[in-house]
């Protein structure tokens, strides 16, 4: 039966940086407030499952260090020390499983921390515990999790999206008022738009991918959410900056994404020109989603904001080329969970050659997905097919990366719906492996040019109920713009 688990009340329900303010000032202790998240997550976890491991020990443990600090009158050692999170079950972690939801890496503890979970324990915020995913990041529902799916705190009965599902339901619920999630196609701003909560993917190389299990790693990027503009920009100042351990992170300064929000919360955007992209106007998606984009518009214009249709003819075949290229990138990358070295081994009972353990294991280890992604890879990347497949998609890409270039010489950002519906019910599409991969039409283009993406709550259709995103789009390193625009809707919707 369908629930509706509203965001939980009293502290639970205060903003990160609210939460922030009290802790330094010794209102409330990092160690109550933790508690008090982790209560949120035993109350409502069985009904959402938004959590696939919950580190209460770890957690208290982090916030009385904290606490320990602020009472011998240390400064705090970040904007958000003491405000616990939830991170996806993709960042490897010493004091925790990382499974991937995958059964694959059922139980499986890393030796080493990720860059951003060190960022994070640097900054004296208690991890939670690890949250619900489609296996290994693939997918739009998370009904590929090997431990079954998030559900919507909106409507229990369905999707609160993916890959992400789980950070975005926790956050909603109140389970969390930070987290961290992954975005390949659109995994932290489609589950944002479902859940009425904020999520950004910011700009390919500027958040350390060490320690984030590789699906595809040309399109992959760790970003934060939150239920503000404000709380995801104070997260995305602390996770971001250059690391040596990642081939592909950028050492250039990080934006800066605070000023610009309390900037934009101002709610003034005059100079601001805004692109409205022709390809996403579209006949066939959700009316009240489109009623909900076009009223943003007109609020975005109210506050100032000069808007301008922008053409980008090849985003139409972005969806093709992200399944070549995607999967082309997963058939390398999950090649290392192979039964022999860690995870899940089957087979190993001395009546098996190697070769049939690493088959025997990836049979069992791998959900349904994960092998059609693996398989589409290998077929387009053998001989034969390469260059027909895998380099035109690559040219198909550069196409698309030129578009967003000329639509960014005529606007600052470029806005659209996040996604095509509200949350679908679960079941609905599991069998259609295309109308789930349309759910991302949005969101793709981002991921194969690089840029920073933004999806902000632009309130519930009126035909659903069910809650709906504007997305906001910058060009690359300009990630400070989609949190001035974002602040300064937010600002014009209270």
């Amino acid at each position: 039966m369908a629930q509706f688990i509203a965001p939980a009340e009293g502290l639970t329900s205060l903003t990160a940086a609210e939460l922030a303010e009290k802790i330094h000032s010794r209102e409330l202790t990092s160690r109550e407030v933790t508690q008090a998240f982790l209560d949120r997550i035993g109350e409502t976890n069985d009904e959402l499952n938004a959590f696939l491991h919950v580190g209460a020990e770890e957690a208290l443990a982090a916030a009385d260090a904290v606490d320990k600090a602020l009472d011998a009158g240390e400064e705090p050692v970040s904007a958000l020390a003491g405000v616990p999170l939830a991170l996806k079950d993709l960042l490897v972690t010493t004091d925790a499983p990382t499974t991937a939801a995958s059964k694959m890496l059922e139980g499986w503890v890393s030796p080493y921390d990720a860059t951003l979970v060190t960022k994070l324990r640097e900054a004296g915020i208690p991890i939670l515990g690890k949250t619900n995913l489609d296996e290994f990041a693939m997918g739009s529902s998370n009904e590929n999790s090997a431990f079954g799916p998030a559900h919507n705190p909106y409507d229990t009965e369905r999707t609160p999206g993916g890959s992400g599902g789980g950070t975005a339901a926790a956050l909603a619920s109140g389970q969390a008022p930070l987290g961290i999630g992954t975005d390949t196609g659109g995994s932290i701003r489609q589950p944002a738009a479902l859940t009425n909560t904020v999520g950004v993917k910011p700009t390919y190389g500027t958040v350390s991918r060490y320690g984030l299990i590789a699906a595809a790693s040309s399109l992959d990027q760790a970003g934060p959410t939150a239920r503000t503009v404000l709380d995801t920009a104070l997260l995305h100042e602390i996770i971001a900056g250059h690391d040596s351990f990642d081939a592909t992170s950028v050492d250039k300064p990080v934006a800066p994404v605070v000023a610009a929000a309390k900037e934009g919360a101002k709610g003034d955007l005059t100079g601001v020109k805004i692109g409205l992209i022709k390809q996403f106007e579209r006949d066939g998606w959700q009316p009240g989603v489109m009623e909900a984009y076009h009223e943003a518009v007109e609020q975005l214009k109210s506050q100032g904001a000069e808007t301008v249709e922008v053409d980008c003819p090849h985003f139409d075949d972005a969806l093709a080329a992200y399944y070549l290229i995607m999967p082309c990138e997963v058939s390398s990358n999950l090649a290392r969970f192979d039964g022999m070295r860690y995870g899940l081994r089957v087979g190993d009972d001395g009546s098996h050659s190697a070769e049939e353990v690493m088959s025997l294991s990836r049979a069992a280890g791998f959900g349904p997905e994960v092998k059609r992604r693996i398989m589409l890879g290998t077929y387009a990347l053998s001989v034969g097919y390469y260059d027909a497949y895998y380099l035109q998609a690559q040219r198909v890409r550069t196409l698309i990366a030129q578009d967003f270039e000329r639509a960014f010489e005529q606007a600052d950002v470029l806005v659209s719906p996040t996604t095509p519906t509200t949350a679908f019910k679960l079941g609905e599409k599991v069998e259609d492996p295309m109308a789930m991969y349309n759910f991302d039409l949005c969101t793709l283009p981002l991921n194969l040019a690089g840029l920073c993406g933004m999806s902000v709550p632009s309130g519930l259709a009126s035909d659903s109920n069910l809650p709906t995103g504007l997305q906001i789009m910058a060009p690359a390193f300009k990630d400070d713009r989609l949190y001035k625009v974002g602040a300064a809707y937010e600002a014009g919707r209270k």
